[in-house]
């Protein structure tokens, strides 16, 4: 097949038409409340951002990596920030663009992959807001190396991860209402899955996915050089799946420190 960057670029353009909660653009009451510094911000599904996590984002340089939609952009501009959007699907960034257009917000928007960010020099923000979505991708190290580099020292990233255990389950038996352990973790839809499944998945655009382990979340935000200062964890919006497992996906507030800290 092509290289799943590519396929999970067409993917979550489909996403976009098929009305994914990620997609879906925020409204002009959410952009008021932000203007007002009261934000309602999501890095997880259902859990929203502390607002002491995004204190005083006037004229700040943000990067909202893999995070377009129209969402968490949109907000930060409303806040004062000066914003990129860097994202790998086309459809999704344009959800920004409406939304700029329509609240009169001056947003920058790039497309491309979330592990190499090239195209910015070092230190060119101050903070990174990485909503769930580094699961689309296969090495998540990469992508916390990058935000270290074009952070300016002392800059926040504020991050959504997915807990690994979520790709333990067989989808089939959770769609009937039960449970099953099928997989092995660190899980990978081009590993985990049978040529038959995968090829299906390829033919319905459905993204590919992967796991990380834990180590390579929050251990790997560590070797980068961050310094992790602020937690929670968030349901799934599934009740099956919240009903056995309370820490679907995890947000942390990290900050930019020497690497030798």
């Amino acid at each position: 097949m092509e290289t799943y960057v590519k396929h999970n670029s067409k993917a979550w353009d489909a996403e976009v038409s098929r009305g994914n909660i990620w997609t879906v653009p925020v409204d002009s009451e959410s952009v008021v409340k932000a203007r007002q510094g009261k934000p309602e911000m999501y890095l997880t599904p259902t859990a929203a951002v502390p607002l002491h996590w995004l204190d005083d984002l006037a004229d700040k340089d943000v990067l909202c990596l893999a995070g377009s939609g129209g969402q968490q952009g949109p907000l930060a501009a409303a806040m004062g920030a000066h914003v990129t959007v860097f994202d790998n699907s086309a459809a999704q960034l344009e959800q920004d663009r409406k939304v700029a257009a329509r609240e009169e917000l001056d947003i920058r928007t790039i497309q491309g992959d979330m592990r190499n960010l090239a195209i910015f020099p070092d230190e060119s923000f101050d903070m990174i807001i990485h909503p769930v979505s580094n699961c689309f991708v296969d090495d998540v190290e990469a992508v916390w190396r990058e935000a270290y580099r074009v952070l300016r020292h002392g800059g926040v990233l504020l991050a959504g991860v997915t807990n690994p255990v979520m790709y333990l389950f067989d989808e089939k038996a959770e769609a009937r209402g039960k449970l099953k352990v099928k997989y092995t973790i660190p899980y990978s839809d081009m590993t985990s899955l049978s040529r038959k499944e995968l090829d299906k998945k390829i033919k319905a655009l459905d993204t590919m996915e992967f796991s990380h382990t834990l180590d390579a979340q929050l251990g790997g935000l560590c070797r980068a050089g961050f310094a992790i200062v602020g937690f929670y964890s968030d349901a799934s919006r599934f009740e099956l799946t919240d009903s056995f497992i309370h820490d679907c996906y995890l947000a942390i507030r990290a900050i930019k420190v020497s690497k030798d800290f």
